[in-house]
């Protein structure tokens, strides 16, 4: 399957929805469709996407069709995605960086999360 196919496939939200579900476990149609929320003819044309794209499976149990996620096209897009990711992470411990030396160390005895009061003024 092209890149292509397998982005166009995942730029629907609710396939997206779907993906993460067949994450957990193979599910049946039914059980998608009423974990997305949606019609059953609706998670079919979805599921069917995915599969032409090749990111799910399906496998006949009696009655029932069952869905289950297809690892290879998910390595081939994390592949894919490896020199962002170390774009990110070099970015995110330059942060990560700069806040520790900017941070103010408390003082003993005192917390961060306690709030300071104002001292009060009697007569």
């Amino acid at each position: 399957m092209s890149d292509a196919t397998l982005w166009a496939a995942l730029a629907d939200p609710h396939r997206r929805a779907i993906v993460a579900l067949l994450l957990e476990r193979p599910r049946p149609v039914g059980g998608i469709a009423e974990a997305c929320g949606l019609s059953q003819p609706s998670t079919s044309k979805h599921l069917k996407v995915l599969r032409d794209a090749g990111l799910v499976r399906v496998r006949q149990d009696a009655q029932r069709r069952v869905y289950a996620l297809d690892p290879a096209p998910i390595a081939e897009l994390d592949a894919w995605l490896a020199p962002y990711r170390k774009l990110w992470s070099a970015s995110l411990d330059a942060l990560g960086r700069r806040l520790d030396e900017t941070a103010t160390p408390a003082a003993p005895g005192e917390s961060s999360d306690e709030e300071t009061e104002a001292p009060s003024l009697k007569d």
